[in-house]
C-alpha cells in the first residue's frame, strides 16, 4: 500500500506519521517522535537545526524499516524563521528562533508608526517576530552572513533543501515573512530594497502540491531506501496543513471560523481573495497562504504557550504538572481574574506566574493562588480572547460566524472547549487532532494522484468531531453565565 510521510515540526517536538488512503480512509499512524528545543548561546536563541535534521532522518529510517511503501514526503514547521546558505549550499549558522529579543523595537524604527499603507500591500499583522524584522535586526547590526549568503531558505524550505538539493521558497511559509505582496501572491521587491538586503536572497515561489525534488541518493541509502521518493512542497507552514484539513460541513465555508490551537491560536476563515483594508490592519489580522491559492485571514494569538510555561515551570520545582489534574483543578476552581493573553509581559517571562500575579494586581483583579486558579485564569483568558476575536472578525466579513472548529492538539482541551462555546454562542467543533498531518498527506495524495481532492476523504475526517449536539446545546445554554463573569 501506497504511504505518504507527513514530517512536522512544533516549537516543541517534532514528529514523522504516516498516511495511507484506501476505499476512501485516510489511516494514520504516528512512526517516531524527537524533542525540539531552544538553545541560548551567546547573545542569541537558536534552534539546533543540525540534530533536528538528523532526527528527521532517525524517522525516515524508522518508516522503512516499518516495511512501508514511501512515496513521497512532505514538511511543515512554524513559520518566520529562516536559514541562510552559501553558493556552495553550505548553512551559514543555526536558524534564530522567532523568541530572540533581537527585533524588540524594530516594527516601530522601520516603519515609524505608519503601517496602513504597508498593510494594504503585505496584508500581514506587523509582529517584531517576523522574518521581515529579523532581517532588518541582521542588516542593522552588520551580520556578514547576508555578504556572503546565496539563498534565504524558510524552516521547511531548509529541510526540503538538504533532502534535495533543491532550493525554493514554498507560499504558505513564505507568506508568514511579511515580505510578500498578498494580491499577487510574489515577493514584494520594493520593500525588499528599501530592507536593504539582497534581492537574491529571494527564490522561486512553488505552490503546494509542487514536487520539489528527488530524495538524494546518499540519504536515500543512509535510511535504507532503494526505491526514488518525491519531495512535495506541502501547505508547509503548519497551519496551512491543519486548515486543508478542516471537515466540510452543511455551514457556508465563509461562515465557518477555524481555530488552530496549540501553543499560538490561529484564529480565522479561508477566504478566496485577502481583506487589506484599515479595520482589518487596526484589529490586528494577517493574511496568510493558504492550499489552492487561498487566503488564511486570521489572527496570531498567544495560545497554549502560557499553560505549557507553566507546566515546565511547576515540573522544574518537582511540583505537581500533570494535565489531567491541572485541567480537573481549573474545572472546580472560582476566580474571575481575565489576563490579556497578547500582553508583552507573557511573551517569554523568567517566571510565567510571576507575569500573571503581576498583570492581575496591576489590573485591580483577584492573584491566582492555587493550580486551579492559574490554569482557570488562563483558559478563560483565552476563551475571551477567542470571543474578542470571533467579533472582529464579524465586523469584517459579509456575514457574521456560524460556526467554529478547533483543530491541533490543544482541540484536546476540553475545558478550553467549552469555555469557547460558552463565550462565543456559537456551534464548537474540536477535531481532528491530527490536522496538521492530515491536510500535508492529502495535499501529497493529491499530487501524486491517488486521490482528486481532500473531499474523497471527508466523511473520514468528520468522524474525528467529538463535540456532539447534545453537548453543544448544553454547553450553549451556560454561555450567560460565563459572560457575567467577564
Amino acid at each position: 500500500m501506497n504511504t505518504y510521510l507527513a514530517v512536522d515540526f512544533g516549537g516543541g517536538s517534532g514528529r514523522v506519521m504516516a498516511g495511507s488512503i484506501c476505499q476512501g480512509t485516510l489511516k494514520l499512524e504516528e512512526v517516531y517522535r524527537f524533542p525540539n528545543r531552544q538553545v541560548r548561546m551567546g547573545n542569541h536563541v537558536y534552534w539546533d537545526f543540525l540534530a533536528l535534521f538528523d532526527e528527521m532522518k532517525n524517522g525516515l529510517r524508522q518508516a522503512v524499516r516499518k516495511g512501508y511503501h514511501i512515496r513521497s514526503i512532505g514538511i511543515d514547521t512554524w513559520g518566520v524563521d529562516f536559514g541562510l546558505i552559501d553558493r556552495n549550499g553550505n548553512l551559514l549558522g543555526n536558524p534564530v528562533c522567532y523568541r530572540d529579543p533581537r527585533t524588540d523595537g524594530l516594527p516601530e524604527e522601520f516603519f515609524g508608526g505608519n503601517l496602513v499603507r504597508h498593510y494594504s500591500e503585505a496584508g500581514i499583522q506587523v509582529m517584531s517576530i517576523n522574518t521581515l524584522f529579523q532581517l532588518y535586526s541582521m542588516k542593522k547590526s552588520g551580520d556578514t552572513q547576508l555578504e556572503v549568503a546565496d539563498r534565504l531558505l524558510f524552516m521547511p524550505d531548509l529541510f526540503s533543501y538538504f533532502l534535495t538539493g533543491v532550493a525554493n521558497n514554498e507560499y504558505c511559509i513564505a507568506s508568514t515573512s511579511e515580505l510578500l505582496d498578498a494580491r499577487s501572491r510574489t515577493w514584494n521587491q520594493p520593500l525588499i530594497h528599501r530592507l536593504g538586503v539582497p534581492a537574491h536572497l529571494f527564490g522561486d515561489i512553488v505552490m503546494p502540491g509542487t514536487i520539489r525534488g528527488k530524495l538524494k541518493r546518499e540519504i536515500a541509502e543512509e535510511i535504507g531506501l532503494t526505491d526514488e521518493v518525491d519531495i512535495i512542497a506541502v501547505g508547509s507552514h503548519d497551519t496551512a496543513s491543519a486548515v486543508y484539513a478542516i471537515p466540510s460541513t452543511q455551514v457556508d465555508k465563509s461562515r465557518c471560523a477555524f481555530l488552530s490551537s496549540g501553543t499560538w491560536s490561529l484564529l480565522g476563515v479561508e477566504l478566496d481573495e485577502p481583506i487589506l483594508t484599515e479595520e482589518a490592519c487596526r484589529a490586528g489580522f494577517t493574511n496568510e497562504g493558504g492550499v489552492g491559492g487561498k487566503i488564511r485571514f486570521l489572527q496570531n494569538i498567544t495560545g497554549l504557550w502560557i499553560l505549557q510555561r507553566l507546566m515546565a515551570q511547576w515540573k522544574e520545582r518537582g511540583e505537581r504538572c500533570e494535565y489531567d489534574f491541572l485541567l480537573s483543578a481549573a474545572e472546580s476552581a472560582d476566580i474571575p481574574s481575565v489576563i490579556d493573553v497578547d500582553d508583552k509581559i507573557f511573551q517569554n517571562p523568567v517566571d510565567m506566574e510571576d507575569a500573571i500575579a503581576e498583570y492581575c494586581e496591576a489590573h485591580g483583579q483577584p492573584i491566582p493562588e492555587t493550580y486551579g486558579e492559574v490554569v482557570r485564569c488562563v483558559l478563560q483568558s483565552l476563551a475571551l480572547r477567542y470571543k474578542q476575536g470571533i467579533d472582529q472578525l464579524n465586523r469584517l466579513l459579509p456575514a457574521p460566524i456560524e460556526q467554529l472548529n478547533i483543530i491541533g492538539g490543544g482541540c484536546r482541551n476540553s475545558l478550553l472547549n467549552r469555555l469557547t462555546a460558552e463565550a462565543l454562542g456559537i456551534p464548537v467543533y474540536a477535531g481532528p487532532v491530527e490536522a496538521t498531518a492530515i491536510g500535508n498527506i492529502l495535499v501529497q495524495a493529491i499530487a501524486k494522484g491517488e486521490i482528486g481532492s481532500r473531499e474523497e476523504i471527508k466523511e473520514f475526517i468528520s468522524t474525528l468531531l467529538v463535540l456532539p449536539k447534545e453537548d453543544r446545546a448544553v454547553l450553549l445554554s451556560n454561555a450567560n453565565a460565563f459572560r457575567v463573569r467577564r
